[in-house]
């Protein structure tokens, strides 16, 4: 299964888990509960959807990478006691609680959040000295003398032994206490998390067109050749902040992220392209309806990859402004029913109410951080919320000061929705002009607008008329897998 796939399964199966009777008491004993492992190719998202999951749980995470420990951090160190047997004094052995035990037991006194994941990553790859410690921990959920406390669900996740060579086969007696998830790297699936992340325009048309080249490890005279999501994703990331500062990407930071030269050569020139076909059309101008006919010339004839590119940088400006108004568009409902218990004049001492407001975000903020299940996008969104609170606190001391400030974020926002329809109309007819009105490059734009989870949210809540009429003539739902095989056949 592709990792979309694995997510919701682990997901579903960490629920049902935690499952309890009308006594208190979980449905499936502990003992009974299959730790999951989770068994695919080097970055492909394995270790990210713990957090979203726990996120989306509302439970803690604890993760550890098995390749750092040794026995006596896994186990326990030893120390002698004394004890008296029949009468008679002797010296024995215990252990002091596992580090990771000890992890898990910090995470609850912190968060204060009892259910969780434990997530143990490379579990395939433990030294010779811990790898029978580990088959016990599998099937008894006991490290050294030490269990796993109640309600914290054992995830574990290792590599394929073709990707690692200190890969160790499990054996069929540990393989039969396990709950074994085979992933793959799947483009479709790692696609849509790509869209809904914001990664850079760059690499989505590129990977669009390439999708071989998504992921791949092979192994040559000169060692090994390796892609990976994960690879793809922190190149993203560090290309936007080069980007900020003005330095120029180049094949040789393209190469730390990308191990194949085929790869790296064909991206780069690509993204200079990209940057290239940005400076030659006016971008902006298409959004403010000025698209004259020396553009329309130029592109009719361009190549098909160009003409892909001024489609995908065009989407991109989109999907970012659609971004922005979603994310606040949550905030203010967030903030709504608090807002409304300082009109209705149920919150007497509004400055006060407020601060305990910014308090208790700042709390779930830490306490979710402290479970390890915060996640970026949470982080985020809290930190607009506060940042709203603090506003208001500057603009408002009475009920009547709040609703007006309230009433002018929703105008705000209303007015940032009219111009994005009106620049959404402007794109539409643009590109009917430029391009056709049932051309490859319309159906590329219009199912781009429809897959992303943030423009399908807009067109759900606010709606377009553009984009319904051209998302019915297109039949999108239809043609978008015949549209990339056409799309490929012409590369």
């Amino acid at each position: 299964m592709n990792i979309r796939e694995a997510k919701d399964y682990i997901k579903d199966t960490v629920q049902l888990y935690l499952t309890k009777d009308e006594f208190g008491d979980y449905r499936i004993p502990v003992v009974r509960q299959r730790p999951i492992f989770l068994l695919g190719a080097p970055g492909i998202g394995k270790t990210a959807v713990m957090s979203q999951i726990a996120s989306e749980l509302d439970i803690a995470l604890v993760s550890y990478s098995m390749t750092h420990h040794t026995r006596q951090s896994a186990l326990g160190l030893p120390f002698i006691e004394k004890k008296e047997y029949a009468g008679k004094n002797y010296s024995v052995s215990e252990y002091t609680m596992s580090e990771i035990i000890a992890s898990v037991y910090d995470t609850m006194e912190e968060s204060g959040v009892k259910e969780g994941i434990l997530f143990l990553d490379e579990i395939n790859c433990v030294s010779e000295t811990l790898y029978p410690s580990m088959l016990q921990f599998l099937q008894y959920k006991v490290f050294g003398k030490h269990t796993v406390p109640e309600g914290w669900v054992i995830v574990t996740a290792g590599n394929p032994p073709e990707f690692n060579k200190a890969v160790r086969e499990f054996d069929v007696v540990t393989l039969d206490r396990l709950k074994v998830i085979e992933v793959e790297a799947d483009y479709p699936a790692w696609k849509k998390y790509a869209f809904d992340a914001g990664l850079h325009g760059s690499i989505l048309n590129f990977l669009e067109s390439n999708r071989d080249y998504f992921y791949g490890v092979e192994t040559t005279a000169f060692g090994k050749n390796y892609v990976t999501a994960r690879g793809w994703e922190d190149l993203s990331d560090i290309i936007k902040l080069y980007e900020e500062s003005g330095k120029k990407v180049t094949e040789s930071l393209v190469g730390q992220y990308i191990k194949n030269e085929t790869v790296v050569k064909e991206y780069t020139a690509y993204y200079d392209l990209y940057n290239k076909y940005k400076r030659q059309y006016d971008v902006e101008g298409v959004f403010e309806g000025k698209v004259d006919e020396k553009m329309v010339k130029a592109v009719s004839k361009a190549a098909v990859d160009e003409r892909l590119a001024l489609t995908g940088l065009l989407s991109d400006v989109v999907k970012s402004e659609i971004k922005d108004i979603m994310r606040r568009q949550q905030v203010l409902k967030d903030v709504r029913p608090s807002l409304s218990r300082m009109t209705s004049g149920e919150e007497k001492d509004i400055a006060g109410y407020i601060k305990t407001l910014v308090k208790a975000r700042e709390k779930i903020i830490a306490d979710k951080q402290r479970a390890g299940s915060l996640t970026a996008a949470e982080k985020t969104e809290g930190k607009r919320i506060i940042a709203l609170y603090k506003d208001l606190s500057k603009q408002a001391g009475t009920p009547d000061e709040v609703k007006t400030f309230f009433n002018g974020e929703i105008g705000a926002l209303k007015e940032r929705v009219a111009t994005e329809q009106k620049r959404l109309d402007n794109l539409f007819a643009a590109m009917s002009k430029i391009f056709g009105e049932e051309s490859n490059e319309m159906l590329v734009l219009v199912t781009e607008l429809t897959l992303g989870k943030d423009t399908a949210d807009f067109f759900a809540s606010f709606g377009s008329d553009s984009y319904e009429k051209y998302n019915a003539l297109l039949m999108v739902g239809d043609r978008k897998e015949t549209l990339r095989k056409e799309i490929l056949n012409i590369l």
